[in-house]
């Protein structure tokens, strides 16, 4: 008899432990947890070899977030994190899921098993096939793998039949040919991860700056005055952070961090390099911590501005730089007249924020000239992700803080090459111009017609069976929202194909046939017919540069990603008298030739990616040059968000545990909050907890109600926590069934995975 997948993550308990939450972010601590990563999964030696060149110059670039390598000086003790040792330690593993692995096991008997078990698992070493009516994959060659795929994508009646997804880790070269593939077929359904993380970001920045993506450079932290932390926990999410905020505190300066939860890594911080940091205290990083509301950064920053244009009433011109919005903004009058019309007294009790704490915050603004705003998905993440950040940018046009030395826009992205993908082309939404060089460069047709986003596939996946579904990277039923529903969107396709290195639940949840593509990983030797091969991947501030493997694959039978797109699209479209797919892949400067041709900025490619540190690409905000539609930089009104909680619900957050990268689970160790060995987690306020009748450890489920459909995540453990009344926070993909579909951000379609309603029932 067939089991049943469970396309949940199953209710396995391992064992809750609680401790005080830590201080004191990395440190010894920090030190002991990579060295066990690293000894737990590979040789000492090839961890030594890996790790001593990971974000070198002439090194590997870490397949973990996109914070920017210092330009300058490297460490030669080692220029990486914690978390950055965890990816090694995955990638370069001794361990395998080969072949014999997949004979022993269903795949209803592998859905059975946690995301952390099957992570753990190893690298995949062969491709693999599910086909119709088998209950396990079993191994197919290349060639008949590319030839199964090419024919299903001939099937189609229409290209948009098919769908292509990418994830943030494709380099620059695999994103383009990716791309150019896609649109030779013939669509532009080119979700990504992007969709579901930093999208908001893109089209706040756009219609205010000009260009979606952030405005400062890394040395601009150590010319700061202030830097405000908002929505974002970079002690666990993007851990290198830290010492940059360090050395801006030694330069002067002062950082307030806004956040429903106190978050380690934005309290103290002990550089596992600095003698002086092991041995003493460290360094104490937020001045002023507000402890905001999940979801009212908006009435915190519309009081804190209200106080400031008070001061500025009383004393003109001395708080709002009238220089710069004179000559560089519009909308101006509009924003003011609006904030006018503000509350003092209610947007301080809607924050949530005791008000000294915001008065104290508003003088530190108005004290500092030149300020850099950074955030996360704490912002994004929301119905009103949009809107969020517009009015982070409306509080930097008031003091003049864009497109100058030490201020400026911040959005810190989450993996290490989702912004380099979204450069090269992979957007459902393509500019005329991109597509008009596509059509000079390589004399086809592009489509026109806007593509599918994340959400958007998702619902035409489930709504109309039939569809091709190809992810380049990434866990998408894990990361995805509303996983009972993308499920089903995902077992209505006739085919889906993952290009993956280790084991997950998206390979569980399949069409009527399924493939696993497995491909070489960031640290490895690619040898192509012309040697030795680099990519190239984009960070989080704009720097375009090189990425080398440094051991051998972990099996003969991998392919690189541009090889594996180049054999694919060989088999489904053939050569063009201008594209010789397999020749591209012979030498890496074919496809850096042709990228240099198409996208801006990228002039003298294959040079000038060979320079120590790689360059710079243009930024028109950085050089205070808006280009809006308008031409100016644009103050937006921004409406208060409207949260309201009946009678026992709650508002809850998903969030990274410190032992986690977005959805790859490295341990069960939540180690900066104090939550061991276990996921299955709510984090409630004390008093809340009283209220409903809960003590710390008992089982509830969570349910959301949206638009009249119950989503119920069982069985999570109540844990007390310092966070505001009536809002708790859970970690992802467990409660991502709890997402709604359709409770997505205006205009951005971004999944408000920051801000679900829900009920809290004992089991």
């Amino acid at each position: 008899m067939k089991k049943k997948v469970n396309e949940l993550t199953p209710e396995i308990y391992t064992g809750l432990k609680l401790k005080k939450p830590q201080v004191t972010a990395a440190g010894i601590p920090g030190v002991k947890a990579s060295l066990q990563h690293i000894l737990g999964e590979m040789r000492l030696s090839t961890g030594y070899k890996v790790l001593n060149k990971l974000n070198q110059f002439d090194g590997t670039d870490c397949p973990g977030c996109a914070w920017p390598d210092p330009d300058d000086h490297r460490s030669g003790l080692g220029e990486y994190c914690e978390n950055g040792v965890k990816a090694i330690a995955e990638e370069a593993t001794y361990k395998k899921v080969d072949p014999a692995f997949f004979a022993q096991y269903t795949v209803g008997e592998l859905s059975e098993k946690s995301d952390f078990w099957l992570g753990k698992r190893g690298r995949i070493s062969h491709p693999m096939i599910l086909r119709e009516g088998q209950e396990k994959y079993e191994e197919i060659s290349w060639e008949g793998a590319f030839d199964f795929i090419s024919q299903e994508l001939k099937t189609c009646q229409d290209p948009n039949e098919a769908i292509f997804y990418t994830s943030g880790r494709t380099s620059n070269e695999a994103a383009f040919l990716y791309q150019l593939f896609v649109r030779m077929f013939g669509t532009n359904n080119l979700p990504d991860c992007s969709n579901m993380c930093h999208e908001s970001s893109g089209v706040a920045l756009s219609e205010t700056l000009g260009i979606g993506k952030g405005s400062v450079k890394l040395e601009d932290f150590y010319q700061t005055d202030l830097i405000l932390v908002i929505g974002q926990n970079p002690g666990t999410n993007h851990p290198r952070m830290l010492s940059a905020l360090k050395k801006a505190k030694e330069s002067g300066a002062k950082i307030i961090s806004i956040n429903p939860i106190l978050e380690t890594g934005l309290l103290n911080f002990k550089h596992p390099q600095s003698t002086k940091d092991i041995l003493g205290k460290g360094t104490a990083l937020s001045d002023l911590y507000l402890q905001v509301k999940i979801n009212e950064d908006v009435a915190l920053l519309k009081c804190i501005m209200l106080l400031m244009l008070g001061r500025e009433d009383r004393k003109r011109g001395q708080i709002f730089d009238w220089d710069f919005i004179e000559k560089n903004s519009l909308g101006v009058e509009e924003f003011i007249e609006d904030l006018r019309q503000q509350d003092l007294a209610k947007l301080a009790k809607q924050s949530g924020v005791p008000f000294p704490q915001i008065e104290k915050a508003a003088r530190m603004i108005m004290d500092s000239p030149k300020m850099i705003c950074c955030w996360a998905m704490g912002l994004t993440q929301h119905e009103n992700g949009v809107h969020n950040i517009q009015e982070v940018v409306n509080l930097l046009l008031l003091k003049g803080s864009i497109g100058k030395p030490g201020a400026g826009t911040c959005p810190v992205r989450g993996h290490s090459n989702v912004q380099g993908d979204r450069t090269m082309g992979i957007w459902e939404k393509p500019k005329a111009a991109f597509l008009d060089k596509l059509q000079e460069v390589f004399d086809f047709e592009p489509p026109r017609d806007i593509g599918f986003n994340t959400v958007e596939a998702i619902e035409v996946m489930h709504d109309f069976p039939g569809k091709v579904f190809f992810a380049m990277g990434g866990n998408f039923l894990s990361a995805a929202p509303d996983t009972k529903y993308t499920a089903k969107a995902l077992q209505n396709c006739r085919l889906t194909v993952h290009v993956s290195t280790k084991l997950n639940r998206s390979h569980l949840v399949h069409g009527t046939n399924a493939l696993i593509l497995p491909c070489k990983g960031r640290t490895e030797i690619d040898e192509q017919a012309s040697g030795k091969q680099f990519v190239s991947v984009e960070n989080s501030m704009g720097v375009v540069h090189s990425s080398r493997g440094m051991i051998p694959p972990s099996s003969e039978h991998l392919l690189s990603e541009p090889d594996i797109i180049a054999k694919l699209a060989k088999a489904s479209l053939g050569d063009s008298d201008k594209i010789k797919w397999l020749e591209l892949v012979e030498d890496y400067d074919r496809i850096r030739d042709m990228i240099e041709a198409v996208i801006p900025g990228f002039e003298d490619y294959n040079k000038r990616v060979r320079q120590t540190g790689g360059f710079y690409l243009p930024n028109c905000a950085r050089d205070g040059d808006f280009k809006t539609l308008t031409g100016k930089a644009n103050f937006k009104v921004i409406p208060l968000p409207q949260h309201k909680l009946k009678q026992g619900e709650f508002l809850m957050m998903t969030i990274r545990s410190h032992d986690q990268f977005n959805t790859t689970i490295y341990g069960l160790d939540d180690r900066y909050r104090g939550i061991f060995n276990e996921r299955r987690i709510v984090m409630m306020n004390k008093e809340d907890m009283v209220s409903a009748g809960l003590k710390s450890g008992d089982k509830v489920d969570l349910i959301n109600q949206h638009d009249n459909v119950e989503r119920i995540a069982p069985g999570f453990i109540v844990v007390p926590y310092d966070i505001p009344s009536q809002n708790v926070a859970t970690y992802f993909p467990e409660a991502n069934v709890l997402v709604p579909i359709k409770q997505i951000a205006k205009r951005s379609h971004t999944p408000a995975s920051k801000s679900v309603k829900v009920i809290i029932q004992k089991q």
